[in-house]
């Protein structure tokens, strides 16, 4: 009696969790993603830190947002974002090989995997998170359009020190608004993205002034996103 009634909750939990979250995967197919968990642990962390406590975030649509960045953060994130099926096999292998002579490993994370993990899950990296990761990238996949994930990564990535979204980000950095973002600008942001904490987009360093050619070099070579419509269509 036990081990059934054990397994029923199981059953139950189960079932929970897969209508709720395939619920709230279709839910932010049209609601705008206000609030983040790595903005309730940011903000937890400045109190328990006893820091200066910053919010700093306002969703604006992909149609408010300068074309550059969508493009900025694929040159310098994820080339394939617009053909892959949220996993980027060809960078994956890559990485795999990479890392067997790397003492620092690297990822291969697309906007994808990273829009999941920003929207529904925590920051600290787990084999059990990755595997939440892997399941969210396939429903968003699935339920969203491309330019939807764009457009949900780009208003919820953290760009700065309680900096979240490309609106914030083109405020408090370079006091104008995501609309009127230049490509240089985009490319800044881009650049620093692998730990926004640490580099400045505002106050670039030599090294993010190095990345961002190279972003700006790349975003030359991409294929237009979202791609732009044939007239007569």
């Amino acid at each position: 009696m036990l081990m059934k009634k054990m397994l029923r909750i199981i059953r139950n939990l189960l079932i929970l969790f897969f209508f709720s979250t395939i619920l709230a995967v279709v839910a932010y197919r049209y609601i705008p993603v206000y609030a983040t968990p790595l903005m309730f642990i940011r903000y937890v962390q400045q109190i328990a830190n006893h820091e200066k406590k910053t919010w700093k975030h306002k969703w604006v649509p992909l149609k408010e947002i300068s074309p550059q960045m969508a493009m900025a953060v694929i040159a310098s994130e994820d080339n394939r974002f617009p053909t892959h099926n949220g996993f980027d096999m060809i960078e994956i292998k890559k990485a795999i090989k990479e890392n067997e002579k790397r003492k620092k490993k690297r990822g291969a994370s697309t906007i994808s995997q990273q829009t999941a993990k920003n929207v529904f899950l925590w920051p600290q990296s787990s084999w059990l998170r990755k595997g939440f990761e892997v399941y969210f990238t396939v429903l968003i996949e699935f339920a969203w359009s491309k330019e939807r994930i764009m457009e949900v990564y780009l208003n919820s990535i953290e760009m700065g020190d309680g900096i979240y979204g490309v609106e914030a980000a083109a405020k408090y950095k370079f006091k104008t608004k995501a609309s009127k973002l230049k490509k240089g600008q985009c490319a800044l942001i881009a650049a620093t993205l692998p730990n926004p904490i640490r580099f400045d987009s505002s106050k670039p360093s030599p090294y993010i002034k190095r990345r961002q050619q190279q972003i700006l070099r790349l975003m030359k070579a991409l294929p237009t996103f979202p791609k732009k419509e044939k007239k007569g269509k």
